[in-house]
């Protein structure tokens, strides 16, 4: 845990990160389906990358086990701040590899995540109402205790770690033409987008209310946005990371918005069809397909990453 602080983002940097948290992660499985049972229009199908199943149950474990086994950590441990998966995801890494941790997040983190945390052993620290809030305390702890702060996403580390996700789906799905990916502060799609470059055509997808990449690709940099709606533990930071933003804008052909409605109506039919459980922010980047924000061509082969599972199935399971 003493190797240097990753410079680059390029495949050869992502090969070697996936290699080094290899022994620490899931390969998580895809499932390709018949576009058809959802009763849509896409007659070669759908391949979902189901990153629900990660260890802490997102693809942010990744990222965490990039920064631990990529830093040298101090004494004092490590300090996140999260909307809830990347504090999950942190505190398991932790767990795992022995190394104190604190967790910073704010009301609106899911009842869920708040049990990953404590059932880690991470140290929980709720407060202030959306992830600003959280990051905002956790940087006054790293001054006052001398932690090592972990960036939700942005952060060289925390996107070679997602960026690892792209790797193993092009090696389990090689034909791919386009990947819908959901977008907070774009950890993930910035990581994906790192490795695949242009060989794929890559969707981001936000919720009308946090549209935050979407905002920026508008005002061509990082700026604040709404950060609201039913995803806003997962998928509402104020602005995009300024280290994934350029990435995004050489590689994501554009940014779908899907209303609260449109995630809740996909997290019940990815319960009802293929009983895969999905938070919000991981059913989001489906319900570009479901509602029609994003329309397949005839013979387009599309892949769709759920990349969350963290919330309680009885919620939209009744």
């Amino acid at each position: 845990m003493t190797a240097p602080i990753a410079e680059t983002i390029d495949r050869a940097c992502i090969r070697a990160t996936e290699q080094r948290i290899r022994p620490h992660i899931r390969r998580t499985p895809i499932i390709e389906v018949e576009a058809a049972d959802f009763g849509l229009s896409a007659p070669a199908g759908l391949t979902f990358k189901l990153e629900a199943l990660q260890h802490s149950g997102s693809f942010k474990a990744r990222g965490a086990f990039a920064n631990l086994l990529g830093r040298a950590v101090p004494a004092a441990g490590v300090v996140a701040a999260s909307g809830g998966n990347h504090g999950a995801a942190v505190a398991f890494a932790a767990q795992k590899l022995e190394i104190p941790a604190r967790i910073f997040v704010p009301s609106v983190a899911s009842p869920a995540k708040l049990r990953q945390i404590e059932a880690y052993g991470a140290e929980l620290v709720v407060g202030g109402t959306r992830y600003a809030d959280a990051l905002e305390a956790s940087e006054a702890w790293v001054t006052q205790s001398g932690a090592l702060a972990l960036h939700a996403f942005d952060q060289v580390e925390t996107l070679l770690g997602q960026a690892t996700l792209g790797l193993e789906l092009e090696e389990q799905a090689p034909e791919l033409d386009t990947l819908l990916v959901a977008v907070g502060g774009g950890g993930l799609i910035g990581g994906i987008a790192s490795w695949y470059g242009d060989r794929i055509r890559l969707i981001g997808v936000e919720p009308e209310a946090a549209p935050t990449l979407f905002r920026a690709l508008e005002a061509g940099r990082p700026v604040d946005a709404e950060a609201g709606g039913i995803a806003a533990d997962s998928l509402a930071p104020r602005r995009v990371g300024t280290l994934m933003f350029p990435i995004a804008q050489r590689h994501v052909e554009r940014v779908v918005l899907v209303a609260d409605a449109d995630i809740r109506a996909a997290q019940e039919a990815l319960w009802r069809v293929l009983r895969i459980v999905a938070e919000p922010g991981g059913a989001a980047a489906f319900a570009a397909l479901l509602s029609g924000g994003y329309r397949p061509g005839a013979d387009e082969r599309v892949g769709v990453v759920v990349c969350g599972g963290n919330t309680v199935a009885v919620d939209f399971a009744r």
